[in-house]
């Protein structure tokens, strides 16, 4: 199974983002944090991302006669290339974006369902804004924005650090008009 068509479903996505920042995570340990999701889910998913290798085994050790995996994610496989993406149909891509916005309501949701669970505190925000961009202010934007991301990709869990999904969205909702007057 390729990279795109493993990371295109909701809990292997949720089972990834569980696993950044150099995390090492048993399965029961994925459980707890994805408690949304059954444990055979959670079980069956962390295989498939461990067969397709995405996810490999950092260690194991023996808890009560069962053999207890840690596993951590590949960085390097979970990089869709621009080819994958080129080769996508639009279908594709209302799969994959559903895939998105299907992660992000269930993370908000189990976020929302935690006991201290504060949004004001926690500097929450889903603000969306329609901007007027031409390709090369467009190009620009999304620069800037992975200049200041990419660094921060690397954080690893710390005690005064929370894990925070951020998922920036880009499509054109309006086609460029060839006289801007007749608007």
């Amino acid at each position: 199974m390729e990279s795109l068509e493993l990371l295109a479903h909701p809990v292997r996505l949720r089972i990834v983002h569980a696993m950044r920042g150099g995390r090492s995570l048993t399965t029961t340990q994925l459980c707890a944090r994805i408690p949304d999701v059954s444990k055979a889910m959670v079980y069956r998913h962390v295989d498939l991302l461990a067969s397709g290798g995405i996810l490999e085994v950092a260690g194991e050790r023996r808890v009560r006669g069962a053999v207890e995996r840690h596993y951590r994610l590949r960085l390097d496989r979970v990089t869709v290339d621009a080819d994958a993406l080129a080769a996508l149909s639009p279908d594709d891509h209302r799969r994959v974006f559903a895939t998105s916005m299907a992660v992000l309501v269930a993370e908000f949701n189990a976020y929302l369902d935690r006991e201290n669970a504060d949004p004001m505190a926690d500097l929450v925000g889903y603000r969306q804004h329609a901007i007027w961009l031409n390709r090369g202010e467009l190009e620009k934007m999304i620069g800037e924005l992975r200049r200041v991301i990419w660094p921060l990709l690397a954080n690893q869990p710390t005690p005064d650090r929370a894990q925070y999904l951020l998922s920036p969205l880009f499509f054109p909702i309006e086609q460029p008009s060839a006289d801007p007057e007749s608007d």
